[in-house]
């Protein structure tokens, strides 16, 4: 007989070559009875060493070596033999077959069964003392014999790793292996049942030797990493990617939002109105779908009027304008020109006035027909008092049109000197304005110019002609517009 050491688990696609060591005990059976499943005393321990190697998940082959002493009390046939003492040595070469090869059990699994089969050279020095014989054909005479076994032999075995770590194992193990001999107990015969069999029991470490190629240094071999181009320093799960905590598909050391759900065109953040402007960036995370955004997510206002272009009716808006919730420009009078255009936000009138109150045709009148009832004393400034009358209905008229101003243009003949007459004129325009100043119209509504005889309606030639031309005309003007008599007869000259 012979024992057989464990076999080695630890060796991997990664660390291919292992070695071990066992300690082991060996029962005997044979034509002088056997110990099969016995404990006998005294334990003899016997010690191993194996080399193996990695050749697929299912297969391993083994190179295994192993000393042991072996001692035999003889009962069953006593007082034949006494004892049987033997120091055994065997060199064995193994094939095994594991368990957890990736289809019946993880490779990687803390349990790892296996069966083991081979053969290989048995060596045992063997000495038996013995009593007198009792007539047996298969029993010694008196004495003692001492036996040199050289044998082959084959072997079986069926055992247990337990995965300490990815390179330590611990191998609980039995075999029974069978020499090619009856020599070890000096006894044989026809009917020896496979005799000199030997069952080893073991116990052993086994060590993985060599360090598994990792090209991107995450920890995780090359042959298990799926991500093997991982970037240093990244912190990897057991299949060596980078870690996805929130599960969105994009790697923490990528992902800006780690622990939230989110898109990997934002980096892993979400973004909940689905605008395209993560929710950690969005100033506007409730934006309606198909609304357009800035970078900041909020929906574009082309015109900056603080109203967004869906829901802005008047997306042209100039810059500074006010606008009301719609995004047009506020019309305080409702007289559809806007406020910024128009020259009355607060009294209605049409666009075509500049959306100011139009004056009222008989007012109007009032005005176009006042030179006609404005008189003054000869060749002087003084207001006759049969032109308050027309004066008053004017001031009327301008406390009615507050937006409108006044301007009051003085007209001569061409008798005399003509900066006299220029003078003149301004003077009796300055009579007329002074007037209705005193009634409370504004200064600044009010302005007065002299034209002399520089814009006669009529021929001078005539005496008819001259009355039309030594005048007063009254023109209207919006406030802030061009003086009216300017735009009628041009810049006043000066006086001289």
């Amino acid at each position: 007989g012979s024992l057989l050491a464990p076999a080695a688990h630890a060796q991997t696609p990664d660390k291919k070559t292992a070695v071990g060591v066992n300690l082991s005990m060996m029962q005997y059976q044979g034509n002088l009875g056997g110990d099969f499943g016995k404990l006998h005393t005294p334990v003899q321990v016997g010690v191993g060493a194996h080399v193996t190697r990695y050749l697929s998940p299912t297969f391993d082959v083994s190179l295994l070596g192993n000393y042991q002493n072996y001692y035999h009390y003889i009962q069953e046939v006593a007082p034949a033999y006494n004892s049987l003492t033997a120091k055994t040595a065997m060199f064995d070469l193994g094939l095994k077959l594991k368990l957890n090869n990736g289809k019946i059990l993880k490779e990687d699994f803390f349990i790892q069964p296996y069966l083991m089969g081979g053969g290989g050279f048995f060596v045992a020095n063997v000495s038996g003392n013995y009593a007198t014989g009792n007539g047996d054909p298969y029993t010694p005479i008196n004495g003692s014999y001492f036996n040199r076994v050289r044998q082959l032999e084959v072997f079986g075995a069926a055992g247990i790793r337990f995965r300490v770590s990815p390179s330590l194992a611990i191998d609980v193990q039995t075999a029974q292996h069978y020499p090619f001999t009856e020599s070890f107990d000096n006894l044989g015969g026809p009917n020896n049942k496979l005799y000199d069999r030997f069952l080893v029991n073991s116990v052993g470490l086994t060590l993985a030797l060599g360090k598994a190629k990792d090209t991107d240094g995450d920890g995780v071999p090359d042959r298990k990493d799926k991500c093997p181009d991982t970037p240093a320093g990244v912190k990897v799960d057991l299949v060596g990617c980078p870690v996805d905590t929130d599960g969105d598909g994009v790697a923490d050391y990528l992902d800006k939002c780690p622990d939230v759900k989110g898109l990997a065109s934002l980096q892993g953040c979400p973004d909940a109105d689905g605008d395209g402007v993560a929710d950690n960036d969005d100033k506007c995370p409730n934006t309606p779908a198909g609304v357009k955004v800035d970078a900041s997510g909020c929906p574009l206002d082309a015109d900056g009027d603080g109203v967004a272009d869906y829901l802005d009716k008047c997306p042209g808006t100039p810059a500074g304008v006010k606008v009301d919730a719609n995004g047009c420009p506020l019309d305080r009078d409702g007289d559809g020109v806007p406020d910024f255009q128009d020259r009355c936000p607060d009294r209605a009138g049409p666009a075509s006035n500049k959306g100011c109150p139009e004056i009222k045709a008989e007012q109007k009148k009032i005005l176009n027909e006042a030179t006609k009832y404005i008189n003054f004393d000869f060749n002087k400034a003084t207001l006759k008092p049969s032109s308050f009358p027309k004066l008053e209905q004017m001031v009327s008229i301008m406390n009615e049109y507050p937006d409108y101003s006044l301007s009051i243009a003085g007209h001569t003949d061409n008798i005399g000197d003509d900066n006299y007459n220029l003078k003149l004129s301004y003077d009796r325009a300055a009579s007329a304005r002074a007037y209705m100043l005193s009634k409370g119209i504004p200064a600044e509504r009010i302005e007065a110019r002299g034209y002399g005889e520089t814009k006669p309606i009529a021929d001078n030639k005539t005496k008819a002609g001259q009355a039309l031309n030594r005048r007063v005309d009254f023109d209207p003007f919006l406030t802030g517009e061009t003086n009216a008599a300017e735009a009628k007869y041009g810049p006043a000259p000066t006086i001289s």
